[in-house]
């Protein structure tokens, strides 16, 4: 543990219109706040199986990455050592940082000298393994790292990106072969996406095979006119670079905020036999976003694109025949407002159909239609959200994760709780496989024939368990039993609902150690807002807000108000072009809620919350009504002007379509109504809520005559993580509660 972080934070408070800068110490209890936060409080989990094709077996990395071991899926018994670092031929690596298996099972991707590029996507040294001959190889002669490798469906060919520029390697010949050339750092890339698509779109491959191994098709992005941002790098504390220790350095990428270019898209296939590529154009409408690729089914002419308008409310799916170029649209999916992500994130792409989600009917469902595009049916409905779906079993019973809904006749009608349910073949009978209180979720074996159910709630750490798909119990994988007894002493949350502007709202409070009805003590609420989101659930969650109660005395109150998700549409678009509103409506009547209870000391409420959750605390003590004493933002947005396009315009359209709506819902445009105590936290190298967000609001707090605290943390992104700083944003919060309130 670093020294410093343990004992002292430099807390830089802006006193006067003239910006001089303070730094004063403080003591901050790091040792005690890191058993309840990342990463000292987190729970064991299995480690992420490798399964071969048939689900019967799986790989896993073994200890300090020095070999790779395959298992019998039902005992869990080893097998073998597919691979062991001190045994290869022809080359070899020290360790193993992870790995990928062919889809035939017959080779395997492994990587050292990971080098991170974004918050997923990376580069790394990429080797190629052929288990049963023992060879290792690297995967390219000609570029020390490379990124994105995708296994043809034969295994014999890997395509990679390198520079910008999709390779293949053939790994017969041990030969590599250039697809694309015109790759340029800021101007064009192949094959990989660009910072916003990797943020907003999850996605950090844009490459497929088809079937027939003879295709490979990717998106291009051309990003020369997308305009650029930079932030300065520092030596830092937390992996310190010394190269920055008298002069600064700079990251610079291509961000474009709301209403500013974005890249331009483009679909391409390569013949890997003839070498060409053709280009492909999609109907005749306005493409702005072609989120996913796909093959559907087994046919190599049948590629899926799925696209689409800028102001993510209609999407188009096309069938395309990468040979010929010819598309055809099959499905239009349009709403009033923003298109749930899940909807165009997660379509599943079967032999002769395809399954995606739509919130047509103010709740998210599941629809199998044909490749011809005709609804061949609607495989849930009801009035409860489908909030995952994993597939269907041989038999062709179905799986999927969604809101509990009175399933034993005691369910929780509310949106805390996450059930697996199974639809049977016949499609009549829908049955709970978990608990219809809690919080279960499921990752399948791809034969469908193996899950394994991880499930908490409030009272229980995670417990992995594995099923057949005949929902017999394996064995548990996980009980964290141990993990539990460490937590046995604490106060446990208490959930409630009260009426805010006539809807019901969900809401955890977490009482002091020790708690006396007849005291009247501080309060913390704690809330993220975002669209969508949820913080208010019925699963296990060891944070910095049991320390706060059962250490230091406070009352922890949460609230999931309008806009966040698990109940339907009516609920969560009622912010659409008007973030901000109605989620600041709701935590004020949260404080007032929490101010009417006998034991609370209505004086003495303050507010926090991080990323949206910083954006939202500081919409709520702009408010003119805002009972808060204090407050603490951590990465805030403090304008959609500043924020991705795919992000903002999602739920504000652009600032020309809405230019009122982005005025409205800027914090930084209400500063005048500012009047308690505010701490503002940001990492100076967030490239997410970029940390010129928190400055310009200073800035605006220094126009008005008026001053707030500041931590900045060196180096940092936006999850502010590393040598016990997350421990030190905690710490830190819950101290300046304890002196403000």
């Amino acid at each position: 543990m670093n020294n410093l972080a343990k004992t002292i934070t430099c807390v830089a408070a802006f006193l006067s219109m003239g910006g001089g800068l303070l730094c004063a110490q403080a003591k901050i209890d790091v040792e005690g706040i890191a058993k309840y936060v990342y990463p000292g409080n987190t729970p064991e989990s299995p480690k992420s199986f490798t399964y071969l094709p048939d689900g019967e077996s799986y790989l896993l990395l073994g200890k300090e990455g020095k070999t790779i071991e395959r298992y019998e899926t039902a005992t869990g018994k080893l097998l073998e050592t597919v691979l062991d670092v001190s045994h290869t031929r022809e080359n070899s690596v020290a360790s193993v940082e992870d790995f990928i298996l062919s889809p035939d099972g017959s080779k395997l991707l492994l990587y050292t000298t990971k080098t991170p590029v974004y918050r997923h996507s990376f580069k790394a040294d990429w080797h190629v393994f052929e288990i049963k001959r023992n060879i290792l190889r690297p995967l390219s002669k000609q570029f020390r790292l490379q990124q994105a490798p995708l296994f043809s469906p034969d295994g014999r060919m890997v395509a990679f990106v390198a520079d910008n520029n999709i390779h293949i390697k053939k790994i017969d010949y041990d030969s590599e072969v250039a697809v694309t050339k015109d790759g340029v750092v800021d101007k064009v890339i192949n094959g990989i996406p660009d910072w916003t698509y990797e943020e907003e779109f999850a996605t950090d491959c844009s490459m497929v095979w088809s079937p027939d191994n003879s295709t490979l098709c990717f998106l291009r992005y051309d990003e020369e006119k997308v305009p650029k941002f930079s932030f300065p790098l520092y030596q830092g504390y937390c992996s310190p670079s010394a190269e920055y220790a008298l002069y600064p350095g700079a990251f610079s990428y291509k961000y474009p905020v709301a209403g500013e270019s974005n890249s331009v898209v483009t679909l391409h296939s390569y013949d890997v036999e003839t070498r060409k590529t053709k280009d492909i154009a999609l109907g005749n409408l306005p493409v702005e976003y072609i989120p996913r690729i796909a093959y559907g089914g087994d046919s190599s002419e049948r590629l899926m694109a799925v696209t689409l308008n800028r102001a993510q409310n209609r999407m188009e799916v096309f069938a395309v025949n990468p040979k010929s170029t010819v598309s055809k649209s099959v499905l239009v999916e349009e709403s009033k407002a923003w298109l749930n992500p899940m909807a165009y994130e997660e379509i599943h792409w079967g032999k002769e159909s395809f399954v995606i989600t739509s919130e047509r009917t103010g709740w998210n469902h599941l629809y199998e239609y044909s490749y011809a595009g005709q609804q061949l049916r609607q495989i849930t409905s009801g009035d409860f959200d489908v909030t995952g779906y994993y597939g269907a079993d041989q038999l062709g019973n179905i799986y999927f994760q969604s809101t509990a809904q009175l399933l034993d006749g005691q369910g929780d009608r509310g949106a805390t709780s996450r059930v697996i349910q199974k639809i049977d073949r016949t499609g009549k009978k829908q049955l709970p496989i978990t608990p219809s209180k809690g919080w279960a979720s499921a990752t399948f074996s791809p034969a469908m024939n193996y899950y394994v159910v991880n499930y908490s709630n409030e009272q229980t750490p995670p417990r992995h368990t594995m099923y057949n798909t005949k929902e017999k119990e394996m064995r548990v994988l996980v009980d964290n039993a141990g993990y539990a007894a460490r937590y046995t002493s604490l106060p446990r949350k208490e959930f409630f609902t009260f009426t805010s502007d006539g809807y019901s709202l969900n809401g955890y409070m977490i009482k002091p150690a020790g708690f006396d009805a007849s005291k009247k003590y501080p309060v913390i609420m704690w809330q993220y807002s975002g669209p969508g989101s949820q913080e208010v659930t019925d699963r296990w969650r060891m944070d910095w807000d049991y320390y706060a109660a059962a250490e230091r005395g406070f009352v922890v109150i949460c609230v999931d108000g309008r806009g966040t998700g698990g109940r339907g549409t009516a609920f969560r678009d009622v912010v659409y072009r008007n973030l901000g509103h109605y989620e600041t409506i709701d935590q004020l009547a949260a404080a007032r809620y929490a101010a009417s209870l006998p034991f609370v000391d209505g004086s003495r409420i303050g507010i926090a919350g991080w990323s949206y959750g910083g954006y939202e605390t500081l919409m709520a003590v702009s408010d003119p009504a805002a009972p808060f004493k204090a407050a603490v933002a951590i990465a805030p947005v403090t304008s959609w002007r500043y924020y991705d396009t795919v992000y903002a315009e999602r739920y504000m359209l652009t600032p020309g379509e809405n230019e009122e709506g982005y005025r409205a819902s800027a914090p930084i445009e209400r500063v005048d109504n500012v009047e308690c105590s505010l701490l503002m936290m940001h990492g100076t190298a967030d490239d997410n809520v970029h940390l010129s967000n928190t400055i310009e609001y200073v800035s605006r707090l220094q126009e008005s005559g008026r001053v707030c605290d500041m931590l900045l943390f060196p180096n940092m992104n936006h999850s502010i993580n590393g040598c016990d700083a997350r421990a030190l944003v905690y710490g830190r919060m819950v101290e300046y509660f304890v002196r403000n309130l």
